[in-house]
Order: structure tokens, then C-alpha cells, then sequence
């Protein structure tokens, strides 16, 4: 990668979600603001080779977005339309608490309740998480092309329904935190294990930034227990990001991983956060109960120390609030290491996930340790031809080829 190359790929995650968030407050629309962003990071790939970078490249990006903007607005024939659109900016929306942050606010912008959970959701990826379609399709389980029509749909409805991008009211708030959850979840998901294998298998600024934001959300709503309970989800889970990779650059799984290499503050963060929840005697939602079982695995000094049938507890409280495919797969993972393979692989036979990875690389697993090499190598190939991340493929390939036999 040249030097261009990579002030360009800096700036654009540095200054990305900021632009688009102030393009969409200045002009009340999120495709101009994403489409004319993109377009000026296009025009500094053309002109800065030769006219060099400039002194404060996000300030001359920021000016070109907002000059072509105002161009592209010029340029449209339905001057009243916008000009109503733009009025709806000017209301009487009050920001969001004492927290001053471009990114939340639009988070919480692009979560409107008018648009189905789903398309709020992807759409806000797109557009605030800087996720591409292939990833946002990845995180939902669906084809790139089903998501793609999904994006387009939710945005032609925004249109459609005029729906104005002022910042929401606090008391507006409440209908759209769960969105914004989900849009935090899975952005630190991406982080956490990248689909795309052109780029790090682990991305420390996407879960940092998910973390971040967590931060702010929970001081601005810090009596909501899901709001909580996804950041010690998060802590938790990043505590054990170092140990995650080896220096082959192959998966490490939990049972491998150096207990020593852990984060030892953010777990006793993520506990104190756990605790708190549970001393509160409230029902846990679906991120608190995630975090609990991750309390666990985090609390014992090894595999076998776990308290299994603690986890599967608490997978079975999960289920009832989110009976899921994919919370099946991972109960059945638990299910293995209290009563065995076999039982466990009774639950994952015939979960309905044939195009998910992880639920292949599940099967091929239990198979090897049933013995059935053949069943598991196919298993493995599965896995490995739909796994998008490097160092999970490539600990995939070895365990695959580890297997005996023909």
C-alpha cells in the first residue's frame, strides 16, 4: 500500500461517519450525504497524486462533500419538496442529553420506528458503521444481493414517507434504543471476527468504536438493563481479544487460549456490570443473559473449571427471549462439553443453517470427536468454503487436515 493509499484509508475511517452525520443534519438526507461523501474521498483519489495531500485532509474533504452537495441540490427539480424536507430539520428536537457525539445521534437518527427493525438496522450499518453490503449480509445470514434490495427498499421509504433526519426527542428514545443495540452488537461482531478477507481478521477499531459508543449510551439511558448489559457483553468479550489470534495468524478457540493473555480490567469491569444486573432483580434481556454466560467463561481458570450446566442454564433462559436458530447452535456447543458430543449433536442436526459457517464448523467438530472422520472432513470443507475470515479458515484447513484416514 502506497502512502496515499493509506492516508486515504485513515481519513476515511477517521472522518466517514463524522461527514455523512454532518451532511445528513445539513441537508436532511442520508443518500446525499452518503452518496456525496463518497464522492469527494473519489475526488481526492484523482487530484491528490497530483496536487499533493492537502494540510487537513478531512477539513477539504468535509468541503468538497459539502460543495457537491450543494451542487446536486441546485441541480434537482423538485426545489418545494426539499425545501420541506429542510424545514423539518429546523424543529424542535433537543439533543440527545449532555453527550455531544456525531455518530450516536445518527445511530439514533437512522433507527426510526417507521422503517421495519430490520432495514433500520441495515441501513444503519451502511451508513453510520461504514459495513459493506457483503458484511451486513454476512451479520443477517441472507444473500449480499437480498440485503442490497433490503437497503434500497428502507431508503426508498424514507423518501417516500418524507421522514425527517432531526435529531429524536429524549422521550423518543426508548422506541429506537433496541435498534441502536442491535446496530452496536453487530458492528462489534464485525470487529470481533471479520467476514471480509481482504481486511484483518480481528478489527480492533470496530469493536473499540462499538465500545465507545456503548460507553455514551449507557450513561445516557444507564437505567436500561439491555443498554448494560451489551456493554459488559462487550467488555467481556474484547477482554479476550489478544489470545483470539496466534501469531500463525490461525483462530485460537476458547479451550486453546491463554487465560494469561486476558484483560484482566475490562473483565472485572464486565463482572461489576453483571452483578449490578443481577442485584437489580429485573428479568435480564437477551444481552444480559449474553453477558452472564460470558461472566462465566471468564471467571473460570480453564475449560474444564467452566459451569456448564450454569451455561446451558442460562442458554435455556436465552431461548425463551430469543429462540433462534443460531442460540440452539450455541447451547448445543455447551450441551457437548456436559453431556457429550453425541447428545449435542442430536440438537444440531437439522438446525435450519445450512449457510452458516460456524454451524458446519460445529458438526465437523462433534464428528471428530464421535470418531466419524469422513462425516467431519466434509463437514469441514463446508465450513471452510462459507467462512470469510482468514485466520478462522486457516484454523479450519488445520484441523481438517489433522483428521485421520483417507
Amino acid at each position: 500500500m502506497t502512502d496515499l493509499d493509506e492516508v486515504i484509508t485513515r481519513v476515511h475511517r477517521e472522518e466517514w461517519a463524522r461527514m455523512v452525520a454532518t451532511l445528513a443534519r445539513r441537508f436532511g438526507d442520508l443518500d446525499i450525504a452518503e452518496e456525496m461523501t463518497a464522492e469527494a474521498f473519489a475526488t481526492a483519489i484523482e487530484r491528490w497524486p497530483g496536487d499533493g495531500v492537502p494540510p487537513n485532509p478531512g477539513a477539504w474533504l468535509t468541503t468538497t462533500a459539502h460543495r457537491k452537495a450543494i451542487d446536486r441540490r441546485r441541480r434537482e427539480a423538485r426545489r418545494e419538496d426539499k425545501h420541506r424536507e429542510a424545514l423539518m430539520l429546523s424543529g424542535t428536537s433537543e439533543p440527545l442529553g449532555a453527550i455531544d457525539d456525531d455518530r450516536l445521534r445518527l445511530v439514533f437518527t437512522c433507527c426510526h420506528p417507521a422503517l421495519a427493525v430490520e432495514a433500520r438496522v441495515a441501513l444503519t450499518l451502511r451508513l453510520v458503521g461504514g459495513l459493506t453490503v457483503a458484511e451486513i449480509a454476512h451479520a443477517f445470514l441472507v444473500q449480499e444481493t437480498t440485503m442490497g434490495r433490503r437497503i434500497t427498499r428502507a431508503k426508498a421509504k424514507i423518501k417516500a414517507a418524507k421522514i425527517p433526519y432531526g435529531v429524536p426527542l429524549r422521550e423518543d428514545l426508548p422506541a429506537r434504543v433496541t435498534g441502536v443495540l442491535t446496530v452496536l452488537y453487530l458492528i462489534f461482531n464485525e470487529g470481533y471476527l471479520a467476514s471480509n478477507p481482504e481486511k484483518e481478521a480481528v478489527r480492533g477499531d470496530l469493536t473499540a468504536e462499538a465500545i465507545r459508543l456503548s460507553r455514551l449510551l449507557r450513561d445516557l439511558m444507564p437505567a436500561d438493563g439491555e443498554v448494560v448489559g451489551l456493554l459488559a457483553l462487550m467488555l467481556l468479550t474484547e477482554a479476550r481479544r489478544a489470545a483470539r489470534v496466534s501469531a500463525s495468524g490461525q483462530l485460537v478457540t476458547l479451550d486453546e487460549q491463554d487465560r494469561g493473555a486476558w484483560d484482566r480490567e475490562l473483565i472485572a469491569e464486565g463482572h461489576a456490570l453483571v452483578r449490578a444486573r443481577l442485584a437489580c432483580g429485573q428479568a435480564p434481556g437477551r444481552y444480559q443473559i449474553l453477558a452472564a454466560i460470558n461472566a462465566l467463561h471468564t471467571d473460570a481458570r480453564d475449560v474444564r473449571a467452566t459451569d456448564w450446566s450454569q451455561v446451558i442454564a442460562l442458554y435455556d433462559q436465552l431461548i425463551h427471549v430469543d429462540p433462534s436458530p443460531v442460540v440452539r447452535l450455541n447451547r448445543a456447543i455447551a450441551v457437548a462439553e456436559f453431556d457429550g458430543p453425541e447428545v449435542a449433536l442430536a440438537e444440531v442436526d437439522g438446525l435450519p443453517l445450512e449457510g452458516y459457517h460456524a454451524y458446519h464448523a460445529t458438526r465437523a467438530e462433534l464428528l471428530r470427536r464421535l470418531g466419524r472422520s469422513e462425516e467431519s472432513r466434509a463437514a469441514y470443507d463446508r465450513a471452510i468454503g462459507l467462512a470469510g475470515n482468514t485466520a478462522e479458515t486457516a484454523y479450519l484447513t488445520r484441523r481438517r487436515d489433522q483428521l485421520s484416514g483417507p
